[in-house]
């Protein structure tokens, strides 16, 4: 079982540089986003199943655990949408955005958007779970 956790550690700081990090983040936002895929297929399907469960289901979505998940699910959709773009700049323009210099600017300038996108999205999510009215945001 050591041996199992030391290679996982291995592998999840396998350099630990910004372009490691942009890549782990991008592979688990990617799941992340694609389990609530599923999660809400899932809950499309129990409108045909029957009324009760559907609105049971739903019970779970207004849940405080569930509402950090979804915390989650939305750095993760900021992240990926904004890592993507850096993966676009990379890939159609590799004279001009490839080097290190340009690689961990780039790298920092996707986690400061995703921050500046999360977190007013975040205290949104979990206003309600306090009662606080945002009168920014209307739902």
């Amino acid at each position: 079982m050591a041996s199992i956790v030391a290679s996982i550690w291995e592998g999840i700081t396998y350099r630990g540089r910004e372009g490691h990090w942009a890549w782990l983040l991008h592979r688990v936002s990617g799941l992340g986003i694609l389990l609530f895929l599923a999660l809400h297929i899932v809950d499309i399907y129990l409108i045909g199943v029957g009324k009760e469960i559907f609105e049971a289901f739903l019970f779970f979505y207004h849940s405080a655990p569930f509402k950090v998940l979804v915390m989650g699910l939305l750095f993760g959709v900021y992240y990926h949408a904004f890592n993507g773009v850096r993966i676009i700049l990379v890939d159609f323009w590799p004279e001009r955005f490839s080097n290190w210099k340009t690689q961990r600017l780039m790298f920092r300038v996707v986690i400061v958007l995703t921050l500046l996108a999360f977190i007013p999205s975040a205290i949104a999510t979990v206003a309600p779970l306090f009662n606080l009215h945002m009168p920014w945001w209307n739902h």
